[in-house]
């Protein structure tokens, strides 16, 4: 993406890679492909227990009730699978390109990434991409996409070197975005190893990729989470960020000090991206929103951590996809102010740079209950217990560096964003 085109503001490309980045679904089971109803519970097929969630337009991202979707390719034959099944570590390399004077990217998510069905009813003309290309590991159905000129895809692992050098060898991109991660502090305390597999082994295919297939800017998933024990708020990019407390945490922060060695030794220009507690439409099911939303929705009552007196700096899924187009055309050069004696951690001698991306208007999470109460129209049980081990007591973003470099900054308030997720979870559930 130039400072031609800005995918972020305008046009059917802005829209297509904003669904993307948002995580559109297909109904399907993470570990066999049943196609499902939209539903948060077992698989009636393998019994995983693991999250289904509703189709959606991949031009509007209307969702769509499971009757207006045409039915799914056949699901693979069942593997072994039982109720405690976590779903796979992958992710999906999807490239795109749209006219000579444009970037050919490639845009590399999580499963929870992907594009969903093409709408039935939408009139939407396909993006106007001279060629899409993608390799989805672990490889997700996408049968209605599989019609469209140019697309294609390779079943593998994002640690799977061979899979990620043939897929950079074959599309040739100029700027990756790397969203693929094995995400998540709690599930870090029960499988460690599934993180050390795909955010270090996996990311360093994806470093080494980048590296030798010339790409100019690669721009990365890190998280708030790096902060760890830090007190001091805000969070700034400038501030040290040595005491994780958790592995997840910590794989991150491995991520940034991998990406600024590539940069310093291969000068590819890489830059972090630190979300602060994504919410909205086409989430994580596992996340707070979703699972308080559905508890609340069916008389259950919901688990609040540290009795609810933490606080987090929730930011809206529009305000991220912003930032990552914004700072996607930013390539990053050398700090001409980078002081050795005084190193900033944000910035480097070396073409690198960390960007916080935040509300910067930390709420309390029992405040964020209360909203999502006077939304829904009911008020919630609450089962309050202490705070989880590998968390946080507070977050809050100093997103200075992104609007002085880039003139954004998140500013979507928990009322709006909040409003709009019930507003898509009852369109599709009819609840």
């Amino acid at each position: 993406m130039s400072g031609a085109v800005n995918l972020g503001r305008a046009g059917a490309v802005d829209g297509w890679l904003a669904r993307l980045g948002r995580g559109l679904w297909a109904p399907r089971c993470l570990v066999c492909g049943e196609a499902g109803e939209g539903r948060l519970d077992l698989c009636g097929r393998c019994e995983a227990a693991l999250p289904w969630m509703p189709p959606a337009c991949a031009s509007c991202a209307m969702p769509l009730p499971a009757r207006a979707t045409e039915s799914a390719a056949r699901a693979p034959p069942r593997s072994p699978a039982g109720p405690t099944v976590k779903a796979p570590v992958g992710a999906a390399i999807a490239a795109i390109t749209a006219t000579p004077q444009q970037k050919a990217i490639a845009a590399i998510a999580a499963p929870t990434a992907r594009p969903a069905r093409l709408c039935s009813a939408c009139q939407h003309d396909p993006p106007p991409l001279a060629e899409v290309h993608a390799a989805f590991l672990y490889g997700f159905p996408l049968d209605r996409l599989l019609p469209r000129p140019g697309f294609s895809f390779v079943k593998g692992s994002l640690e799977d070197r061979g899979t990620v050098e043939r897929a950079f060898a074959n599309f040739r991109p100029q700027r990756v975005v790397n969203l693929a991660a094995q995400a998540g502090v709690r599930y870090s305390l029960e499988n460690p190893h599934a993180y050390i597999d795909s955010n270090i082994v996996g990311f360093t295919n994806i470093l080494e990729a980048c590296r030798h297939g010339g790409v100019e800017h690669l721009v990365y998933a890190s998280s708030s989470s790096v902060y760890g024990a830090n007190r001091k708020l805000p969070f700034a990019v400038a501030d040290s960020v040595d005491h994780p407390v958790s592995l997840y945490a910590a794989s991150k922060k491995a991520n940034e000090l991998m990406a600024h060695t590539y940069s310093h030794l291969f000068a590819l220009p890489t830059t972090g991206l630190r979300f602060f507690t994504v919410y909205g439409p086409w989430g994580r099911p596992d996340m707070a929103l979703f699972l308080f939303t559905k508890n609340i929705l069916e008389g259950r009552p919901i688990d609040v951590f540290n009795h609810g007196r933490h606080t987090r700096d929730f930011t809206y899924i529009d305000d991220i996809v912003e930032g990552v187009i914004r700072t996607l055309d930013r390539v990053p050069g050398p700090d001409p102010d980078y002081d050795p004696l005084q190193p900033n951690p944000g910035s480097s001698a070396a073409p690198y740079r960390v960007y916080n991306i935040g509300n910067s208007q930390p709420v309390q999470l029992l405040r964020y209950i209360e909203v999502l109460e006077e939304c829904l129209g009911r008020k919630a049980e609450r089962n309050l217990l202490p705070l989880q081990p590998g968390d946080v007591p507070d977050t809050f973003a100093d997103v200075g560096d992104l609007q002085r470099d880039t003139g954004y900054r998140p500013s979507t308030p928990i009322e709006t964003g909040v409003r709009n997720f019930v507003d898509w979870y009852r369109a599709y559930h009819g609840a």
